[in-house]
């Protein structure tokens, strides 16, 4: 009994997986009671389906189980018709005329249609079923299509009822790493910009940053699945997402601007202003993320806000002062476009803090935490 307790310690951070193992196996395992139940030639079909039904949200689950009805029913029905129309258990090369008929179409509709790429393997079931069959296509058919729906809804009542897990505090919680990741990169670039010693870790940050947002992007989906579907009232996923993919264009001009070293003077000038306006930009990306993943209230920008009054003044006093007359046109130029990008990035800072603020309230309740 001395490992029980170590056990659970060591399951602790792996909540979200344990619910979702939980949820899963008493899934498949309702679906092949119940498909006995009722009598079901192949019941494993109903296991098997609740078992990819059953996802780590309940938006996830949704679309699961949408394209696998989809899928199903298109594959089912033409495998069926094909089956009842052509010769598929006569000397060859009936069957394989048979299959062609009936993989070609489902083929190119899951390759135009994504959601349909069980059609084709569903039409060569039905097609080609294994065992002994009585029965007509039809009947085969309509079978396996029952199993399956049987598998789809048991997936998604466990999802709904067992342990529900929401896709909004898991979008919340990807959210968080891009903008945290965000901070990364600004500390990065504008350390690469002072210092003068280059920026070899930039390319490992982009990436990150890159897979993270296509995180975002599929949890997103997913949320504004469970919207549709009146399975939560939280804020649209859809501004937010928008908003983080315009500050990964803000970082990535002011990666542009900063690729060459402050020139002299200047440098000796804005060093102080730009390292302040990184200080300040870092700790509200990092309290944002911190709000976002906590669904609480996000911080205020006005530490930033004038970080950023104070260089745009000190810029105002060298041009002002004839200290960038000297400079080459390419160095003026990068001051300039860092400038306005710094400025941009204000725009869509404010915007980030709105949208987190749009998804602090309400909180989330216990069931919705993932």
């Amino acid at each position: 009994m001395l490992g029980v307790p170590w056990l659970l310690m060591q399951l602790q951070p792996r909540k979200a997986e344990v619910r979702l193992a939980l949820r899963v196996t008493l899934a498949a395992v309702l679906a092949l009671v119940i498909a006995n139940l009722v009598g079901l030639p192949q019941s494993s079909w109903a296991a098997i389906t609740a078992v990819i039904v059953t996802q780590a949200s309940l938006g996830a689950s949704l679309k699961a189980a949408g394209d696998r009805a989809a899928g199903t029913l298109a594959g089912a029905m033409w495998g069926a018709a094909v089956a009842a129309l052509l010769p598929v258990h006569g000397p060859p090369p009936d069957r394989e005329i048979a299959m062609v008929v009936a993989l070609a179409p489902t083929a190119f509709l899951a390759a135009v249609r994504p959601s349909f790429r069980i059609a084709p393997i569903t039409a060569l079931i039905v097609l080609l079923p294994t065992g002994q069959v009585t029965g007509s296509p039809l009947i085969y058919a309509l079978e396996r299509v029952v199993e399956i729906m049987l598998g789809i809804g048991t997936g998604i009542a466990v999802a709904l009822l067992v342990l529900p897990s929401r896709a909004h505090a898991l979008l919340l919680a990807s959210a968080a790493k891009v903008v945290e990741l965000n901070a990364e990169l600004m500390t990065a670039l504008v350390e690469g910009l002072v210092a003068g010693e280059g920026r070899p870790g930039l390319t490992a940050i982009h990436a990150r940053i890159r897979a993270a947002l296509k995180q975002v992007e599929t949890v997103a989906d997913e949320a504004a699945r469970e919207r549709r579907g009146h399975f939560t009232g939280r804020a649209d996923p859809e501004p937010l997402l928008r908003t983080l993919y315009r500050l990964r264009h803000d970082l990535v001009m002011i990666g542009r601007a900063a690729s060459r070293p402050l020139p002299g003077e200047v440098a000796t000038a804005l060093t102080p202003r730009l390292t302040a306006l990184r200080d300040a930009s870092v700790a509200l990306l990092q309290g944002t993320a911190e709000a976002l993943r906590r669904a609480d209230e996000p911080p205020g920008t006005e530490a930033f806000e004038a970080s950023l009054k104070a260089y745009v003044a000190e810029m105002d006093a060298l041009r002002a002062g004839g200290r960038t007359r000297d400079l080459a046109s390419e160095d003026v130029g990068a001051l300039y476009a860092l400038r306005f990008s710094f400025e941009q990035l204000a725009l869509d800072l404010r915007d980030l803090v709105a949208r987190a603020g749009d998804h602090a309230a309400p909180a989330l309740t216990p069931r919705e935490r993932p």
